[in-house]
């Protein structure tokens, strides 16, 4: 990543710290579904998804339909998030009609955030846990972080290359719960020839499955223990992967 980029990134976690607490939650709602890492849903078929386009949405577009009893505020934050995805992509997403065999279902249920990863050619859950917006599963990235699952993205710390960048602190890691720092093979995870990104927003925070506030991802490059975790927008990585995936023209 660019410095440029990186110093953003770090007066932006600031100033956010500084003010409303909206990047460091005590109870991050990104863990707390029980799935794998969290917030991604196991599908049994899915293996080596990233370099498998059957997992690619077809012709770049990406069906949706948010459930009706979420409120027209909460939807206008979802369609938001989806915005933010077409504008920096080649991507299309559209409201499914009755008869769409394959859509991301968006609800809004009790349980935390999470996806299912990838396209999986039937209707599929995108949960987002009721919050006010702008908080929790509302928080404009975070459900942009969750679509990114269901275009087919991984979290970054379970990249084959992890440990060059960060270390997995085991002692500090809820006892249970240390299946979700397992890391992905080169040949199931693709990084398009990207370098490790500290300031992805598929990129888990320094506190992830903690059992006692300490940190439980340490990265090994000074001044990126701020930036890792952060929400708060898509990093010119996150964009050069998706646009790879789905090879969007240049």
């Amino acid at each position: 990543m660019h410095g440029p980029l990186i110093l953003s990134l770090v007066l932006l976690l600031s100033r956010s710290i500084r003010g409303a607490p909206v990047e460091r939650l005590e109870t991050d709602p990104e863990l707390t579904g029980g799935y794998i890492e969290g917030d991604m849903v196991p599908d049994g078929a899915q293996r080596n998804i990233w370099r498998n386009e059957t997992y690619r949405w077809p012709n770049r577009i990406v069906y949706y339909h948010i459930n009706s009893y979420i409120d027209q505020e909460h939807r206008n934050q979802i369609v938001r998030a989806i915005q933010k995805i077409e504008s920096v992509s080649c991507l299309t997403f559209r409201e499914a009609s009755t008869d769409q065999k394959y859509y991301v279902n968006v609800t809004s249920e009790e349980g935390g955030c999470y996806s299912y990863i990838g396209h999986l050619d039937r209707v599929q859950q995108l949960n987002l846990q009721p919050y006010e917006v702008g908080t929790g599963c509302f928080r404009l990235y975070t459900i942009v972080h969750e679509f990114l699952h269901a275009l087919g993205f991984f979290h970054q710390q379970s990249a084959a290359n992890r440990d060059e960048y960060v270390r997995i602190v085991e002692e500090n890691i809820t006892e249970g719960m240390e299946f979700n720092f397992d890391k992905y093979s080169a040949e199931m995870v693709n990084d398009f020839d990207a370098e490790y990104d500290y300031g992805s927003v598929m990129h888990y925070g320094p506190l992830a499955f903690s059992k006692n506030n300490e940190s439980t991802i340490v990265p090994l490059q000074e001044g990126m223990q701020e930036v890792i975790g952060q929400r708060l927008q898509l990093s010119q990585t996150d964009i050069d992967k998706l646009n790879a995936m789905y090879r969007c023209p240049k």
